[in-house]
């Protein structure tokens, strides 16, 4: 007992280290954590073993992701993007799938390890691509749409393949019949499905006169409204993370208050994310056999190949209906080539039911791992690609920038990013707001804490919000209730002290940080007065070694202006090398003393 809790310990401290990693690389941590499973476990140290325990926790931790997921999906992602989305999907499913059944059989394997193989092919993960399109600023974009929707869509479709094909404990093959009968099991489930989820729990809802329901008794009655789907799921022969997932889908804005919802999900994503899923995922790479790069190195090789042609390619063939052109489905193709969990979790799941061997399960491993790591550099200069021909197509509801704060930081800020997005400010000061409706700026009145004004203000149509408040704790606060309201972009304005005290609450988080001096009061002061001044230049050269010293002491870096995109400067993607950098200058002040300026080569200009 005491080694089955020591070897807990050991997992979950080896996986949150493999997935800070992986995340500081701009991957998604279960990627870090298979990694961490393969160093550590059997494959390469043996430090780590499975036991009961694992296997327990880490089950339960996927099917809370997998309601998590449900949950926090947005559909209206799908109708944004209906017809290239679904073209989209399609083709970065259907060739890749299709290549990999061929290859599998040609090779001489079955045809239930062909089929998996070509489902973990076709699979595009989401996780993979949320970091790297806020890096690249193109949130508002339509590739991005197609992105999400194809991601959804793709990966609804393995799950539905899969658990349908497949009964909990099932290692026999496939017939008509019992291909029939999985899927009358599937339709039982899914008309069983829709009536409680789209009839019976609006009605409960209805007749509760939308009470608030306490925050403590919403989350269990999530997770056991999450266990009972999953235990439908398998009585109908389906598996129970597609149960869990359709649960998900169910408990939307008809059933839970948006304001209980987020608060569950951010509970959810804690306890499945964080603590129970990375138990699956290390420990599926105790699974993991290095013998294939001896002994099946050609397959394997051919395996990633064919992924990734299949993947852009299929793509781009299928994305050309869609108007948008072939340049655009290239692009879209690249960035869906990234695997994650939906792979990993119905690769492990198909070894531990004898559907696929040892060797086949490590090869969709080592696939998962080689492709994603295509996606930031592939996607990275496809949109530079695009960017550059002018064919970067702003689309989707979300245009707005929100700015809470009107300080005379804010509000310069707001002007210069006006000039691309609809700009709305709140705050709390009637100064404030008198100098931002004389500077001919939106300005709703009331506090960035207070989800009644967010609302007020546009939160559902914000693209990128700002908290540009003096107080950097509301700032984090404000900064942390966007995000989790699901704002695709949340920056906050921070002082080097601010970022030192805080940075346990930035970690991780996805909120970036535009760096103000220490004396930012001073600065504030100084722009009122007309001490300080707006300023562009063009943006520094190329090499890291001349960027600091082409930016003068007295400037604060502010925002940048590419063509028709402005955005503001952020220590995590810095000042690009196109366009021009707006900057504030206050002669005979140094705006950060000691370092010039201290801002990182950009992931993309």
């Amino acid at each position: 007992m005491h080694g089955e809790i020591l070897m807990l310990a050991l997992v979950l401290g080896a996986a949150l280290l493999g997935g800070r990693l992986a995340v500081r690389l701009g991957y998604p941590s279960i990627l870090g954590e298979i990694t961490a499973g393969i160093l550590l476990g059997p494959p390469l140290l043996g430090l780590l073993e499975r036991n009961e325990a694992i296997n327990i926790l880490g089950e339960f931790g996927i099917l809370m992701m997998m309601l998590y997921i449900g949950m926090h999906l947005d559909l209206g992602d799908l109708q944004r993007a209906s017809k290239p989305g679904l073209l989209a999907a399609a083709g970065g499913f259907i060739v890749p799938t299709g290549m990999g059944i061929a290859l599998m059989l040609v090779v001489g394997r079955t045809f239930l390890e062909a089929l998996f193989v070509g489902l973990a092919m076709g699979v595009t993960s989401l996780a993979t691509k949320s970091r790297i399109l806020v890096d690249l600023k193109i949130l508002d974009t339509r590739i991005a749409h197609v992105l999400v929707a194809a991601a959804l869509l793709s990966d609804v479709t393995v799950l539905v393949v899969f658990a349908a094909v497949v009964g909990p404990g099932s290692g026999e093959g496939i017939s008509v019949a019992t291909a029939g009968m999985a899927g009358l099991k599937a339709i039982g489930f899914g008309l069983g499905a829709w009536l409680i989820g789209a009839w019976l729990l609006p009605a409960l809802r209805r007749r509760t006169n939308g009470h608030e329901m306490d925050r403590a008794v919403a989350f269990v009655a999530v997770i056991v409204f999450g266990l009972g789907f999953a235990w439908a799921a398998e009585i109908a022969g389906l598996h129970a993370i597609l149960g869990a997932f359709v649960a998900g889908l169910f408990l939307d804005g008809r059933v839970i208050p948006a304001k209980t919802s987020r608060d569950v999900q951010q509970k959810l994503a804690t306890m499945s994310i964080a603590v129970l899923a990375p138990f699956f995922f290390v420990s599926a790479g105790f699974e993991v056999s290095l013998a294939v790069f001896r002994t099946d190195l050609l397959l394997l090789t051919l395996v990633i190949v064919l992924a990734t042609l299949g993947k852009i390619l299929g793509t781009a063939l299928f994305y050309v209906p869609s108007g948008y052109g072939w340049r655009e489905g290239i692009v879209v193709g690249s960035g869906m080539n990234g695997r994650g969990a939906v792979e990993i979790i119905v690769a492990e799941l198909a070894l531990a039911q004898g559907l696929i061997d040892r060797d086949v399960f490590s090869i969709l491993v080592f696939m998962a791992l080689f492709t994603t790591a295509t996606v930031p550099v592939l996607l990275t200069i496809g949109v530079r690609w695009l960017r550059r021909r002018g064919e970067l197509v702003k689309a989707g509801n979300r245009t707005n920038t929100l700015i809470v704060g009107a300080g005379p930081i804010a509000r310069t800020l707001g002007r210069i990013l006006d000039e691309s997005n609809p700009v709305t400010h709140v705050d709390t000061s009637r100064a404030n707001q008198v100098a931002a409706r004389r500077d001919g700026l939106t300005i709703v009145a009331g506090s960035g804490l207070d989800e009644v004004v967010l609302e007020e203000a546009g939160l559902d149509r914000t693209l990128r919000l700002i908290a540009a408040t003096p107080n950097a704790e509301v700032n984090v606060l404000t900064a942390q209730l966007a995000a989790t309201a699901g704002v695709p972009e949340v920056v906050v304005l921070l002082r080097d002290s601010d970022i030192r005290t805080l940075s346990s609450q930035l970690e991780d988080s996805g909120i970036q940080v535009v760096r103000m001096p220490e004396d930012l009061a001073g600065w504030d002061h100084a722009l009122e007065t007309g001490e300080a001044n707006i300023h562009e230049m063009a943006a520094p050269p190329e090499d890291d070694g001349e960027r600091a010293d082409s930016i003068p002491t007295d400037a604060l870096p502010l925002a940048v202006i590419n063509g028709a995109e402005r955005f503001p400067v952020t220590t995590s993607d810095g000042i690009g090398t196109e366009g021009e950098l707006v900057t504030l200058t206050w002669p005979g002040k140094v705006a950060f003393p000691g370092d010039r300026a201290r801002i990182e080569a950009p992931a993309a200009s």
